[in-house]
């Protein structure tokens, strides 16, 4: 049933209302966006070499000439033997469509995982992902920027303990999925971190990290805007494994 029907008198009425609160949440969400950017550079002084397609490559080397590099870290640490996150993928999926645009607008756009290499070449193969794939197995880098979390950090960490002892339903499943014990599949944190390179520096600018909104997949935003939304926790499923083609 309709959770409410009415004129279209009615609905240009309670439109008008919610335009204003649009308006709001657009104002505050530019606020946001330059308090982001009023954030303190700091520079990034240890030297770090990934494993990419490419062969070996530095921080630096990671920007292909560009002035700011936005990296995603989707959730595939080294213990995944399925796969990577499923809600990771689902955002994975989005990404090769605005690289071209924000490459023209001087950004560089990869993803990182934990997991080796090779690994990630074969995921993104299924995944018919174009954007470059960086393995961090191996070194400091998500660790020192807390992309990831050391077995001796996450039992420091309450709610992963809290997780942990008390697993919810969805959390015991999402274990199965990636092929996991749930106590090393948490130590991944999906997360967006962004760098900026002047002068021949490299600064580290910002990092987000879930549950914040931002690091959601998209199809949570596309949801947002239907009238009936989605279940309370998305059934989200990596592309190639829904039982039935969308109709």
């Amino acid at each position: 049933m309709p959770a409410k029907v009415g004129t279209r008198e009615e609905w240009q009425a309670a439109r008008d209302e919610l335009a204003k609160l649009e308006a709001e949440h657009a104002e505050l969400g530019r606020k946001v966006t330059e308090t982001r950017r009023e954030l303190p550079w700091v520079p990034v002084q240890k030297e770090y070499v990934f494993d990419t397609e490419d062969g070996k490559k530095s921080l630096a080397e990671l920007f292909e000439g560009r002035s700011q590099l936005l990296a995603y870290n989707i959730m595939y640490g080294p213990d995944y033997e399925i796969g990577a996150c499923p809600g990771c993928t689902s955002l994975g999926d989005e990404f090769d469509g605005p690289r071209v645009h924000l490459a023209h607008q001087d950004v560089t756009l990869i993803c990182f995982s934990r997991a080796p290499i090779d690994r990630l070449t074969t995921y993104k193969k299924r995944m018919g992902w174009k954007f470059p794939y960086v393995s961090t197995y191996g070194t400091d880098f998500p660790f020192d920027f807390g992309l990831a979390l050391t077995p001796e950090q996450a039992r420091q960490i309450p709610q992963v303990v809290e997780m942990l002892e008390n697993p919810p339903e969805f959390l015991q499943n999402w274990s199965k999925e990636v092929g996991v014990k749930l106590e090393d599949g948490l130590r991944e944190a999906p997360s967006y971190i962004a760098f900026a390179r002047e002068n021949g520096t490299t600064y580290h600018t910002y990092t987000v990290t879930a549950p914040d909104p931002f690091v959601a997949p998209f199809a949570s935003f596309l949801l947002a805007r239907t009238p009936k939304g989605g279940p309370a926790e998305l059934n989200i499923r990596r592309k190639d494994e829904y039982l039935e083609a969308p109709r």
